[in-house]
């Protein structure tokens, strides 16, 4: 039996760990743990114990951050799961096998500059991005695909129920509007959205920061000002942690930067990506600062998306997008391939072949 512990940065890095979990639960050969940092607030903390505890995984705590560091090199873990490198190279035993799966596969350079030698293997999702890594000198890359979107494959089921714990109507489309904490398109789109049609269903899903964060709370304060308002919408609550069911009954995605433009393609269904962002006054002011943070190369090559920069026709371009949902679909297809690799669900399972096979090898 192999130990694994899956240390958790942050509530929303589980939708990319549980279908991995289920992977090994389905191969019996794993002891599973996951850990969260005592720092986090603690009503974050309490949704992901909880749901810890719901999907029958042991968790690993401590009465301080540096106590709950301690407890895990004691157990020695075999493998060690991260979405960020965190503290891998203090918790990592010689003898683990260190895995990360990245959080977010959006368009901010985090994915360049999170880089520790202590990471084994780095699981890619597309050929695109393990070649630019690749390109840069780094060896440890597999490409396996994204471990969060496996569900979408195998959700079917799942549909009612979803639609009965919204309150949703069925009869009516559904949209999903699923933005970043920063740059957002929040403030911007806030005003169309207090006009958004009743022949829609509404579901807004935000950002982990925006419930947890005291500097993006803001926004889910707008958001739940909205819900008092609107009686056609659902607003995801904290312990709504993945985005995905959602994705499933939605039939049009409206985002930013946001990993979910990505996410959303296996569907192969319209998505509007909003341009209009709320920038910070020293953004405004140095502009380079703000362009270091995103990909650039990567956001001016998106071209399976509707692109909206003004928010007064956000409306008009979600009837757009219903009435020809075809649309842009040869594109968002291609996309699959080059951002996420396989559409097959089985992402997951990959990235465990490849698992056992370092360990067989050692």
């Amino acid at each position: 039996m192999l130990s694994v512990l899956f240390e958790s940065h942050h509530l929303y890095y589980l939708p990319n760990f549980l279908p991995i979990i289920k992977e090994m639960r389905r191969r019996v050969e794993y002891e599973i743990f996951a850990s969260i940092p005592y720092s986090i607030p603690k009503e974050e903390k309490d949704i992901f114990y909880q749901i810890c505890n719901d999907n029958n995984i042991l968790t690993v705590v401590g009465n301080s951050e540096q106590d709950r560091i301690q407890t895990i090199k004691n157990k020695r873990f075999d493998i060690i799961i991260v979405g960020n490198v965190g503290k891998i190279e203090e918790i990592a035993a010689n003898h683990s096998l260190t895995v990360m799966v990245y959080h977010g596969i959006g368009l901010k350079q985090t994915y360049y500059n999170d880089i520790v030698e202590r990471i084994d293997i780095r699981a890619v999702e597309s050929k695109e991005r393990y070649e630019i890594l690749s390109s840069q000198g780094h060896t440890n890359l597999i490409i396996n695909g994204y471990t969060k979107c496996d569900p979408l494959m195998n959700i079917e089921d799942q549909i009612d129920d979803y639609f009965v714990r919204t309150g949703l109507d069925t009869s009516k489309k559904t949209i999903l509007y699923a933005p970043s904490f920063y740059p957002s398109s929040i403030e911007k789109l806030y005003p169309e959205l207090q006009h958004f049609s009743n022949e829609f269903n509404l579901i807004i899903k935000l950002h982990n920061f925006s419930w947890f964060q005291k500097r993006y709370q803001y926004q889910s304060e707008m958001m739940m000002n909205l819900d008092s308002k609107l009686s056609n919408l659902y607003l995801a609550q904290p312990n709504d942690f993945d985005v995905i069911p959602f994705m499933q009954i939605s039939d049009l995605l409206i985002s930013d930067i946001s990993s979910t433009i990505f996410e959303f393609l296996p569907l192969n269904r319209p998505i509007i990506m909003a341009e209009c962002f709320s920038i910070r006054l020293k953004h405004r002011i140095f502009k380079k600062r703000f362009s270091r943070k995103l990909d650039l190369e990567r956001y001016d090559s998106i071209d399976f998306v509707n692109r909206i920069n003004d928010p007064g026709k956000l409306n008009g371009l979600i009837y757009h997008c219903i009435e020809y949902p075809s649309e842009l679909s040869d594109l968002r297809m291609e996309a699959i391939e080059t951002y996420l690799y396989k559409n097959d669900g089985k992402a997951s399972s990959r990235l465990l072949d490849e698992i056992e096979s370092r360990l067989s090898l050692a």
